[in-house]
């Protein structure tokens, strides 16, 4: 930061903004940076062979000596799923209550760090001082238990993040959001507020996670044969009111998917979820019991290809295939971008003879964001000055902005802003601040970063026309052709069936070669390059393809 930034407030996202998913936001004062979560994001269809993206932390790196902490509001993926890959970067404390720090402790011994992070558990009664800023918390509802917002006071005014959040009047755990501090907070003044966007184009409020209990029970009731149900693997109290289900209606539960597993192992553990003695049973177990007396709780709610779900319709689970007459209830709606997975799935299941329940056609899930009259009341008891909608994509940010300006925020004081746009506060007053570098890095298996566009768009050419390999033997004296030229051909053509195309290729190249030579064109990059212009015109040509061509050139 520079001199003369010192002193004033500046607010930023790295992730979180004109999308859902790999949140992370920033405030920082002066020499003092506090983070709020550390997302990450599932792939786009166009990020082809790539597992995860995380924010671009260059900026914190940067600046490492002013990071005083990293702050979690809850224990979805979306919110501390990128902290294994950050930590190892940015070696600061973390805060975060006690079930979002189990999940999180979890994460970091599969890392191989959990010893060299330093890490503190918060609650709604805890003041955290960081640098020349100070942390309190208040309780939200959400689809996870233990989530937090987070009012930041800054030498500025307060900053508070809302954490993703509904009111939830009935929840399954009985533990309410703390309105009264929110509007104590409100009281006291508050000079900028980021709120969850999320379903900010849905009118009312959002409906009571208790609801769905009463879906899922009636679902139970009529089942005649087992029961599969799909959810996020964080939803504990979904998996609560299955297990709930299960003990109304004499059904033992199995466990599948290995993220599910976790949650449940540590979620038991840490009592936030309550589950009969004797109710749980290994998969290894389900065929051995009527079909009436078991149900299954898996991953893959969202359709993904690899998750228990998709696995099990498709008879290659080791352990659980569904069958003819089983019910299935996916209980979840599509985060954007995932619709066409979910509706494979849902088609393979009712092929199968499976009985599918999903939420457009039975009350089995509600969201866990707050929708416009939630947002409404978030706004007028916070009343802050200043406000930034968060997390989501730009529609949602929109309609947010909309919404706070009819509860009477100025439009002046609205600000929409992408990744890297920073809002700058000195004295009261804000404005548009400098850029911050931001962006996304792309994990793929143990890679970090090391995939970038252009690898991205080589497997996208490699996915569309294939490769063609091009292997010539070249004479070290007299620079002659000694063997070749050799095309192999991957995801181009069926060699079988256009032998004629191939050894007309192969008759290009040898020209090619051929003029290079009486050319005296002798360098092998002058050479590749000639191969594969060539080449690439001719099949072109005959094919309307351009496959990657690859020529690679010996000497002997």
């Amino acid at each position: 930061m520079n001199k003369n930034q010192r002193g004033k407030l500046l607010i930023f996202a790295l992730g979180g903004l004109d999308e859902i998913g790999k949140n992370m936001y920033v405030v920082q004062y002066g020499n003092d940076i506090v983070v709020i979560d550390a997302g990450l994001k599932f792939p786009e269809e166009d990020m082809l062979g790539i597992d995860i993206v995380i924010p671009d932390i260059s900026y914190l790196v940067e600046n490492q000596e002013k990071v005083r902490g990293i702050i979690l509001t809850h224990g979805h993926e979306d919110h501390i799923g990128g902290l294994p890959y950050i930590l190892k970067q940015l070696k600061v404390p973390i805060y975060a209550t006690k079930l979002t720090m189990g999940l999180i402790e979890h994460k970091l011994k599969e890392a191989h760090i959990l010893n060299e992070v330093k890490r503190y558990i918060i609650s709604n009664q805890s003041e955290i001082t960081l640098g020349s800023m100070k942390a309190t918390f208040f309780n939200t509802n959400h689809s996870i238990p233990d989530s937090v917002g987070v009012c930041v006071q800054t030498p500025e005014g307060a900053v508070v993040h809302t954490g993703d959040f509904k009111f939830d009047m009935t929840p399954v755990n009985g533990h309410l959001a703390d309105m009264h501090k929110m509007a104590e907070i409100g009281k006291k003044g508050v000079l900028c507020l980021l709120s969850d966007s999320t379903n900010a184009e849905r009118s009312g409020f959002t409906g009571s996670e208790s609801t769905v209990g009463e879906g899922i029970q009636e679902v139970f009731r009529k089942a005649k044969q087992r029961v599969i149900v799909a959810t996020f693997a964080s939803n504990i109290h979904r998996i609560q009111q299955v297990v709930d289900a299960c003990h109304i209606y004499g059904r033992k539960l199995a466990v599948v998917g290995r993220s599910m597993v976790n949650v449940v192992n540590i979620a038991s553990e840490l009592g936030y979820l309550n589950i009969p003695k004797d109710l749980l049973i290994e998969p290894d177990d389900i065929n051995r019991l009527p079909a009436h007396k078991v149900a299954v709780i898996s991953t893959g709610s969202q359709g993904e290809s690899m998750s228990a779900l998709n696995r099990m319709a498709n008879a290659s689970h080791r352990k659980v295939e569904i069958l003819p007459g089983d019910t299935v209830i996916i209980a979840a709606t599509p985060i954007p971008g995932n619709e066409k997975m979910i509706g494979r799935i849902v088609n393979q299941l009712f092929r199968i003879g499976a009985d599918v329940v999903y939420s457009t056609t039975s009350h089995v899930h509600v969201s866990g964001h707050g929708s416009q009259e939630d947002l409404k009341l978030m706004l007028n008891l916070i009343k802050p000055r200043y406000f930034i909608p968060i997390h989501g994509e730009y529609r949602m940010l929109l309609a947010h902005a909309q919404l706070a300006e009819s509860v009477g925020v100025r439009p002046e004081n609205i600000f929409i802003c992408d990744n890297g746009d920073s809002l700058e506060i000195s004295n009261g007053k804000a404005r548009y601040g400098p850029k911050i570098s931001t962006g996304k890095v792309l994990i793929d298996g143990l890679g970090v970063g090391d995939v970038g566009n252009i690898v991205l768009r080589d497997r996208k050419l490699l996915s569309q026309d294939g490769i063609l390999v091009v292997v010539v033997t070249l004479s070290k004296t007299n620079g002659t052709i000694l063997s070749g030229p050799d095309i192999i051909s991957r995801g181009f053509v069926y060699v079988r069936e256009s032998e004629q195309l191939l050894d007309d290729a192969t008759q290009v190249v040898n020209q090619t070669m051929e003029r290079c030579m009486k050319e005296q064109v002798s360098e092998w990059a002058s050479l590749k390059t000639s191969i594969r212009d060539s080449l690439s015109k001719f099949l072109y040509e005959r094919t309307r393809r351009r496959p990657m061509i690859l020529p690679i050139i010996m000497e002997v």
